[in-house]
């Protein structure tokens, strides 16, 4: 297959385990975030706001960017972004993980973000 027959689009998959030292700050970062962000509406704004300041999980989807990974990526432009993330038993040493391991199933769970930061978190 030529490169004119193939697709210009390209899914970046990555996962990552974070390690929440403290929550405190971690949820003062996120609620400055929400803070800044002008174009969130005043109850999706308390909601985040309690959401962030319960789940540290919460806090750090408002904090991560997908956009950030790319943008400075020369020859690319973001087309669309999603992430997820929530609080994991994690033994780096067990067998069950799997960095590696497909999850498909948790596609749909995904927050779909806008590029133009209509959506999602972060953008």
């Amino acid at each position: 297959m030529s490169t004119s027959e193939t697709s210009r689009f390209v899914r970046l998959r990555v996962e990552l385990v974070v390690e929440v030292d403290d929550s405190g700050e971690l949820a003062s970062s996120a609620l400055s975030r929400i803070a800044e962000d002008e174009h969130m509406p005043a109850e999706e704004r308390l909601h985040a706001e309690t959401a962030v300041k319960e789940d540290d999980a919460e806090a750090l989807a408002y904090l991560v960017d997908p956009f950030d990974l790319v943008s400075k990526v020369p020859g690319v432009e973001l087309a669309q972004a999603s992430w997820s993330s929530e609080q994991i038993e994690y033994d780096p040493d067990s067998p069950d993980w799997d960095p590696d391991e497909d999850d498909e199933d948790d596609v749909d769970e995904d927050v779909d973000a806008d590029v133009d930061g209509a959506g999602g978190r972060g953008l």
